[in-house]
């Protein structure tokens, strides 16, 4: 809510003609098999992605960077907040635990998002309104230090142990195995750096990836899912 994402303030993110976390649909359909999806994936998406556009208001008299950034706010705010929501209510709910998320009651989400970009970038950092409101409670060091994603691993024993899991799950006979292209994920586990954008967000990578379709697979077993004609 605050602009603290690169494809923000990344002008050759902001202005790309797509959902910015999320932008290839061939880098997603390269890892299944050529007939799990039905129709057009990609037209499918890009529909979604227009008729958000569609329902964003506009002002008159803003500039083309100030109209797209408030296409931007809407298409954070209806599809990549809706997906980090969902995460945590079901990491947290599984786990027992009750979580609250205060930048995210409804009273901040509202005035926030009509801030202009101007104010959510103030001094030329992002969330710097967000910095700058606090910067007489936190310590100047903590207040405006650089922004750090949440951290990925990049443990080499945890790439191959991840790889190690889904390719024996594959041998086993995963659920998933009529869904998805193995030799493309070998291949991607043997040249890692092919992959030359995100799988999804900033930090998702190939690790990444295997690790996701791992948690598909197991909560496929756990509740006993098939996958029929």
């Amino acid at each position: 809510m605050f602009g603290g994402y690169p494809w923000y303030y990344r002008e050759e993110i902001l202005f790309e003609d797509t959902f910015p976390w999320s932008r290839s649909v061939d880098l997603r359909k390269s890892i299944l098999q050529p007939d799990v999806l039905k129709g057009d994936s990609a037209e499918y998406v890009r529909a979604e992605y227009l008729r958000t556009l569609q329902d964003t208001e506009k002002l008159s008299g803003e500039s083309k960077k100030e109209a797209r950034m408030r296409e931007m706010f809407r298409l954070n705010t209806d599809w990549f907040m809706q997906t980090l929501l969902t995460r945590k209510d079901r990491m947290s709910m599984y786990s027992g635990v009750e979580m609250r998320v205060p930048f995210c009651d409804h009273r901040l989400v509202e005035y926030a998002y009509n801030l202009p970009w101007e104010l959510k970038s103030l001094h030329g950092r992002e969330k710097g309104v967000l910095r700058e409101a606090f910067s007489d409670i936190l310590p100047q060091r903590i207040a405006w230090r650089k922004k750090s994603p949440y951290p990925r691993t990049f443990s080499p024993a945890y790439f191959d142990r991840v790889m190690a899991l889904l390719l024996q799950a594959m041998e086993e006979g995963s659920p998933l195995k009529d869904m998805l292209d193995f030799d493309r994920l070998r291949d991607l586990a043997e040249h890692p750096d092919d992959l030359k954008e995100p799988w999804y967000g900033q930090l998702m990578r190939v690790p990444q990836i295997f690790a996701y379709l791992l948690q598909i697979h197991w909560w496929m077993k756990e509740n006993h899912v098939r996958i029929v004609p």
